[in-house]
């Protein structure tokens, strides 16, 4: 008998319990035969920001409910705050399976599947009521799938989740007008179409990943972000720059993402009831947003930063024209598609 026959007797012979033992000692990241598709497994999960943030509690309540619905055998161990790396780390973590279950910004995934990058192109969204009817209607479902059906991403797409609008903040003067922003150095998420929009509204685009913004901003080397509400705060941003101006030009959506070589490992059933629980989290995440998102735009105010409205945002649309110009006419069906949702 060949060795091959020989290993496949022996773990026919194996009970349950040896099996969920010997899965709960391999990890989820290496259960890849299907004989030990049913064991134990804790799936790693990976999140920049930190503990309390939508996205973090969301995953973290998937995995309370995960593991309830199939009586501890399947469970999920939050990692967040950048404790395994930051986005372009644990991506290629994610990749290659040592990390299972990531949330990361539809900004990272554009490099790695195009078709993505049509909900990266700026003020494509009129408003947040705008970008939820793309997530949650067929458009959304499709953009998932292209990020699963992507032979070079080894990601499978579960859900979006929300992250508000983008605006610009700075260490060295407010921005009123888009004749403020020139030459200060901004940092983007490393994607072309950021670098290129940051240039087209008069400042320079500086990729950096989001661990290393902070120290950036506290010793100049970089002048400014732009992001979110809560990144601008609970990353503790705003101490350090303490300008924030409401510029809203990007409303790049979240993404929830396993690691396609964990996922085949996984019975169908399991899948699908992954699936429907991180529905169910683009939906809890998005009231914990708003709440959030409400107690960041206080805590910046209690904190003494100028908060800068801006009433006509015509100009700043106008200057990413080039933009649209260079990247639309690849997305020019799609872009037609989201903006008549």
């Amino acid at each position: 008998m060949d060795h091959a026959r020989r290993s496949q007797r022996r773990v026919a012979g194996l009970s349950r319990r040896d099996l969920i033992r010997i899965g709960a000692g391999l990890g989820a990241a290496i259960v890849t035969s299907p004989a030990l598709a049913q064991a134990k497994a804790v799936f790693k999960a990976s999140d920049v920001q930190p503990p309390g943030y939508p996205t973090v509690v969301a995953t973290e309540n998937l995995g309370k409910k995960l593991a309830a619905a199939t009586n501890g055998r399947l469970s999920v161990q939050m990692f967040p705050s950048m404790q395994l790396g930051g986005e372009k780390e644990t991506i290629e973590q994610t990749q290659i399976g040592a990390i299972q279950m990531l949330r990361v910004s539809a900004g990272s995934i554009g490099p790695i599947v195009d078709d993505i990058n049509v909900v990266n192109m700026p003020f494509l969204f009129k408003n947040m009521a705008h970008a939820e009817r793309m997530m949650d209607g067929p458009i959304g479902q499709e953009l998932l799938d292209k990020i699963t059906a992507s032979p070079n991403a080894g990601l499978v797409a579960l859900c979006w989740m929300n992250s508000g609008a983008r605006s610009l903040y700075n260490t060295k003067h407010a921005i009123k007008t888009i004749a403020d922003i020139k030459g200060l150095k901004f940092r983007v998420i490393g994607n072309p179409i950021f670098i290129d929009m940051m240039n087209a509204l008069g400042g320079n685009g500086v990729a950096m990943g989001y661990d290393q913004v902070f120290s950036a901003l506290q010793t100049g080397v970089i002048d400014g972000a732009e992001n979110n509400p809560p990144s601008y705060v609970f990353s503790n941003h705003y101490t350090a720059a303490k300008h924030f101006s409401l510029t809203e030009h990007l409303i790049v959506p979240e993404l929830l993402v396993f690691s396609k070589r964990a996922w085949s490992a996984l019975s169908a059933d399991d899948q699908a009831l992954i699936r429907k629980l991180a529905r169910e989290a683009q939906m809890e995440e998005r009231g914990l947003w708003n709440t959030y998102e409400q107690q960041a735009m206080d805590k910046v105010k209690a904190a003494g930063c100028e908060i800068i409205e801006i009433a006509d945002k015509t100009p700043f649309q106008n200057a990413v024209k080039p933009v649209w110009d260079k990247y639309g006419p690849k997305y020019q069906e799609m872009i037609g598609r989201i903006q008549s949702a």
